[in-house]
């Protein structure tokens, strides 16, 4: 049970207030690293690349399976890929004329996945 220091008064989301321990901040990250996180959740903020990392997390695709897939346009996917490679969030390997694209990691994905699992709850 919270001692009276430990409880503050928190407005309840039915707009009562309501006791209950304060929250505990949590540790100080470096600058820099909220930033490069600011930088990463923003890469990931389009629409379009949100639906690609969610079809390069079934498996590698090149460019023009993306289009066929997401029904957009050749430059905007090409566009979109540049973003997320420049964040880090996808890679690409060259098979002949092609360039397989890839995630990085599955970290980026569960927050993507994570995102539209939410949003669906809601609806």
């Amino acid at each position: 049970m919270a001692t009276p220091a430990e409880t503050t008064r928190i407005e309840e989301p039915d707009g009562h207030p309501g006791d209950r321990p304060a929250p505990v901040p949590g540790p100080i990250r470096d600058p820099r690293t909220l930033t490069a996180a600011g930088d990463l959740l923003r890469a990931l903020a389009a629409p379009v690349r949100i639906a690609i990392v969610l079809q390069l997390l079934e498996h590698s695709r090149c460019v023009h399976d993306l289009v066929d897939a997401l029904g957009v346009t050749q430059p905007l996917i090409s566009q979109h890929l540049r973003v997320l490679k420049a964040a880090g969030v996808v890679e690409g390997e060259r098979k002949g004329r092609e360039v397989l694209y890839s995630l990085v990691d599955d970290h980026l994905a569960h927050i993507v996945v994570d995102a539209v699992a939410h949003v669906e709850e809601d609806s």
